[in-house]
C-alpha cells in the first residue's frame, strides 16, 4: 500500500485493488449527494468559472444502489479498532443508513453539523445542517480521543468563503475535518477519503501529522487537490 497517495479513479471498483484489508484507522467520506448539484447554480452564490467540471452527481433513484457499492466497498479495508464517519444531507438520509447497515457498520452517533447558510426556499424551510454520522466496525475496540470533556453531538462549525479560488463542487470546512481526525486517530495512522474532492482530507492529514490515501472520480480536480496538498506541506515545513 503506498501511503500519501490519491488515485484519480473510482473508489467503488478500485479500493479492493489499492488497499489492503483491515489496513485503514479511519474513513471520512463526504459522498455525492443525489439532489441535482453541480456547484454552479446562481442559488450557490459562487461564479461559475471557479467551479471545475466534471463533478459526477448520483440520481435520487440509484442512490441506494450507489451507497450500497462503496460502503460495501469501504467496510473490509478499514481496521477493526477503525471508525468512519459519513458526511450526509437528509433527502436521501435513509439510503444511506440502509445501506449502513447491510455494509455491517454499526452506528454510533448521529451528529448534526450546523453551518451558517443555506440555500433559499419560498415553502419550507431553508436546510442549514448536514448529518456527520459516526460509525464503527467493533463496539468494544474502536479508538477514541476524547478531544473535549463533554463532546456533544451539535457541532456549529462556519462553512468556509472562498473568493477567487477554484474548487471542486463544495469543500469541507478544515476547521471539521481536522475535528474528526483528532477524536478517532492517532499521529501516523492512515485515513482514507474515497471521495477526496478539493484534498481536504488530505490537507489536514498532513498537518495533523497523519498519513492519507484519498479517490476522486473527477480528473479535473487534480491541479486543485496537488495544490492545496503543496501548500499544506510548505505550511507544515514552515
Amino acid at each position: 500500500m503506498e501511503l500519501n497517495t490519491i488515485y484519480y479513479e473510482d473508489c467503488i471498483s478500485n479500493i479492493s485493488k489499492r488497499v489492503p484489508e483491515n489496513s485503514i484507522d479511519l474513513i471520512i467520506a463526504d459522498p455525492p449527494f443525489g439532489i441535482k448539484f453541480d456547484g454552479k447554480g446562481a442559488q450557490y452564490n459562487r461564479k461559475s468559472e471557479f467551479v471545475v467540471s466534471g463533478y459526477t452527481e448520483i440520481t435520487q433513484a440509484n442512490y441506494l444502489e450507489f451507497s450500497r457499492s462503496w460502503l460495501k466497498a469501504i467496510y473490509p479495508v478499514l481496521k477493526e479498532t477503525g471508525s468512519a464517519y459519513i458526511i450526509s444531507g437528509w433527502t436521501n438520509l435513509k439510503d444511506m443508513l440502509i445501506a449502513i447497515d447491510e455494509a455491517g457498520f454499526i452506528t454510533q452517533n448521529h451528529i448534526i453539523w450546523k453551518y451558517q447558510f443555506g440555500v433559499f426556499t419560498k415553502r419550507k424551510y431553508v436546510t442549514s445542517h448536514y448529518h456527520i454520522l459516526f460509525l464503527v466496525k467493533n463496539k468494544k475496540k474502536y479508538y477514541f480521543n476524547k478531544v473535549d470533556h463533554y463532546p456533544e453531538d451539535v457541532w456549529e462549525i462556519k462553512r468556509e468563503y472562498l473568493p477567487g479560488k477554484k474548487k471542486n463542487s463544495t469543500k469541507l470546512p478544515d476547521q471539521l475535518v481536522e475535528k474528526l481526525i483528532q477524536y478517532s486517530s492517532k499521529p501516523g495512522d492512515v485515513v482514507l477519503d474515497p471521495f477526496m474532492g478539493n484534498g481536504t482530507t488530505a490537507v489536514a492529514s498532513i498537518k495533523l501529522q497523519r498519513n492519507y490515501l484519498g479517490f476522486e472520480i473527477n480528473p479535473h480536480a487534480q491541479e486543485i487537490i496537488d495544490s492545496n496538498i503543496a501548500n499544506a506541506k510548505t505550511l507544515k515545513m514552515d
